[in-house]
């Protein structure tokens, strides 16, 4: 089971902050270090210093860690160009030395385009298709690239940098691992089917995931796909303990609610969560997501490491 750190750095991070998060992954063990695309807070917190540009501190990562992937889960379509995303997500893969993944979405959060001027159009799911054929195709591309779509024109684009990564669905073409996630019922999982070396279940019911996991084969079977090439991946929120008083404590930190979060989280002892990652891996779950919430907690991490990856 590939074990991932996941980190929502716009509830309150600094760039040192999550500095000392991936090389805590790394140190430890883990695959990798993903982080949100967001530019506002959510809920009732300071969200202090204020946010750090996914790609900005993904390129910084890039040079201060040297095994783990990295990654985002997911951005929005709604935040750049896919021509300059195209560009920033090559170059980071090259200052990586090929470790870098694309998670990219539709964008949900209205108030943070508001926030910072954003345009925050009322159909996206159109620009997301465009914008997953755009991305994939200028890596891929060689010669110049053009694209005449609803949303976006190129005309005679050089289609350059490349990323140091080949495309897991064409190896004979550069790409980027490209990871595609949502909740919709048809649409996406035919996106994912797609384009997407990875769908994530992002914060799943665990009752609901088979039905989710078969609809996802059934879309790669429609276009002719082996499911078995699209890994299947599932985030949900962190809270370990060695008992259920340190359970207790670390919820109450993160300001959740003890009792919802082992109902669907990864929560609890150490037992409890291989068991929940267990059940997720008879179903074909090959990677999950540990959503950090608490950043200045490394000894969580470090617990987990050596009581829960250890055993899987």
């Amino acid at each position: 089971m590939d074990l991932r750190i996941f980190t929502e750095p716009q509830q309150g991070a600094s760039y040192d902050d999550l500095l000392a998060v991936a090389k805590a992954t790394e140190d430890l063990g883990f695959d990798a270090f993903f982080r949100s695309d967001h530019y506002l807070k959510m809920g009732a917190v300071d969200g202090l210093p204020g946010p750090t540009d996914a790609w900005t501190t993904l390129a910084g990562l890039a040079r201060e860690t040297s095994r783990i992937r990295l990654g985002t889960l997911v951005s929005s379509a709604t935040f750049r160009h896919p021509g300059v995303l195209a560009i920033q997500v090559a170059q980071v893969d090259q200052m990586s030395g090929g470790r870098v993944e694309l998670g990219l979405g539709a964008g949900w959060f209205a108030a943070e385009h508001a926030a910072y001027g954003i345009p925050f159009p009322e159909k996206r799911f159109g620009i997301l298709e465009e914008q997953l054929e755009l991305i994939t195709g200028l890596w891929g591309a060689t010669e110049p690239y053009s694209f005449a779509g609803t949303h976006y024109t190129l005309t005679d684009s050089p289609a350059l940098p490349k990323p140091v990564q080949h495309s897991p669905l064409d190896p004979s073409r550069f790409g980027v691992p490209v990871i595609v996630g949502g909740s919709g019922p048809t649409r996406t999982p035919a996106l994912a089917a797609k384009y997407a070396a990875e769908f994530n279940l992002n914060f799943p019911d665990p009752r609901d995931v088979p039905a989710r996991v078969q609809v996802l084969r059934e879309a790669c079977e429609k276009v002719g796909r082996d499911p078995s090439t699209l890994t299947v991946s599932v985030a949900n929120v962190l809270c370990a303990g060695r008992d259920d008083a340190e359970v207790d404590r670390r919820a109450a930190a993160i300001g959740r609610d003890v009792k919802e979060l082992r109902e669907v989280g990864f929560a609890g002892t150490p037992s409890a969560i291989v068991d929940r990652i267990g059940a997720f891996r008879e179903l074909g779950i090959t990677r999950v997501y540990l959503q950090v919430l608490d950043l200045h907690d490394l000894d969580h991490l470090a617990f987990v490491a050596a009581e829960v990856a250890s055993q899987l």
